[in-house]
């Protein structure tokens, strides 16, 4: 795989080889004019490093622990949709990946398998994402489910009232059938008060997703959430919002180490990872990334993916003079000048913009 894959910029055109239009569309695109998309990249490509000289950096840690688990590196792999669209044993890679390489899988409830069939295929420590499915005899069903099958934690995903208008499968005709803006989701009558029956009910570890804002970072830590995890949903929720960094950067003085916090959004070297830990974040999550691995070549292609990841982290690490990922701080950052315009392959100097490669 090293020699097939050097970078991850082979790992994405083999992804466009392997994968259809409709998978490839659905996992690179965004919502209306993907601008929260963009800006979640461009949010990153406006800081830049600080790097400090003459320390000794012969030897790195780029371990971290989140929720009291190590990995490997400050990474974990984002729930995935119909990931069995992107490769036909995706939720099984996915996972067998992460046990192999040394990060976390967090499997989505509508990843395309079962979840009992992914926890028997490998034991390894791993994370679960729930959309709310029903009633609450429905929700407690899922709940056990997730607990008999040892999912070490629970994530709820909560910026999901209503799918978003997604062009691309809509121009192509992929789009899911029955969801729409004029169809509400089991999502769009959850409040604060389900939330808490869901994580008192799992007993498990507490992960809300798709907060943006202080104001709910703040409620969440109120109602005692464990993980903060920042997102918009990749640029699939609603459009023209701000991209994760900005907001991460808001809500880290709310959360004063009162919760953990997890960032998504178009990160997609290690360089990104390193900003994103420098600026607060205990761990970042890899959705696209993580789709083009498994497009490329199953759990080897993702591992490699991972590895290439783990290399670029080392790199960012050592010539910021860090040796320890616990060392990054916001003293590493500043405010920069973006050089090239963000679209879903600008971190590769050698990618078109547009959607084909």
């Amino acid at each position: 795989m090293e020699s097939q894959f050097p970078t991850n910029e082979e790992i994405i055109r083999a992804a466009k080889r392997n994968m259809d239009q409709a998978g490839w569309d659905y996992l690179v695109g965004g919502t209306e004019t993907e601008t929260s998309m963009r800006r979640n990249r461009l949010s990153l490509d406006k800081k830049g490093f600080r790097p400090r000289v003459l320390v000794d950096v012969s030897k790195l840690d780029t371990s971290i622990n989140l929720l009291g688990y190590p990995l490997k590196i400050p990474v974990i792999l984002a729930p995935i949709g119909g990931l069995t669209r992107i490769h036909p044993n995706g939720p099984v890679e996915a996972t067998k990946s992460a046990n192999e390489f040394g990060v976390i899988h967090t499997l989505s409830s509508v990843s395309g398998a079962e979840l009992e069939t992914v926890a028997e295929d490998n034991d390894s420590t791993k994370f679960f994402q729930m959309y709310i499915p029903g009633d609450w005899n429905e929700i407690k069903t899922l709940l056990d489910r997730v607990k008999k099958a040892n999912f070490k934690a629970l994530a709820l995903t909560v910026d999901n009232a209503r799918y978003s208008i997604r062009e691309r499968p809509l121009k192509y005709g992929t789009a899911p059938p029955g969801l729409g803006p004029r169809n509400p989701g089991p999502g769009a009558s959850a409040t604060w008060e389900l939330m808490d029956k869901i994580k008192d009910y799992s007993g498990l570890p507490f992960m809300v997703k798709g907060i943006a804002t202080p104001e709910d970072a703040r409620i969440a830590i109120d109602h005692g959430v464990d993980v903060i995890w920042i997102s918009n949903h990749g640029g699939r929720g609603l459009d023209h919002g701000m991209g994760t960094l900005d907001m991460l950067e808001a809500i880290v003085p709310e959360v004063k180490g009162k919760a953990e916090l997890v960032v998504d959004g178009s990160i997609l070297r290690g360089s990104d990872v390193v900003k994103a830990v420098a600026l607060g974040a205990n761990a970042i999550s890899i959705g696209k990334l993580q789709g083009w691995g498994l497009a490329a070549g199953g759990a080897a292609g993702l591992t490699r993916t991972l590895q290439i990841m783990e290399e670029e982290i080392i790199s960012a690490m050592a010539l910021l003079g860090v040796t320890q990922v616990d060392q990054l701080s916001k003293d590493y950052i500043t405010s920069a000048e973006p050089v090239a315009p963000p679209h879903e392959y600008s971190t590769w100097v050698n990618m078109p913009e547009g959607r084909m490669l």
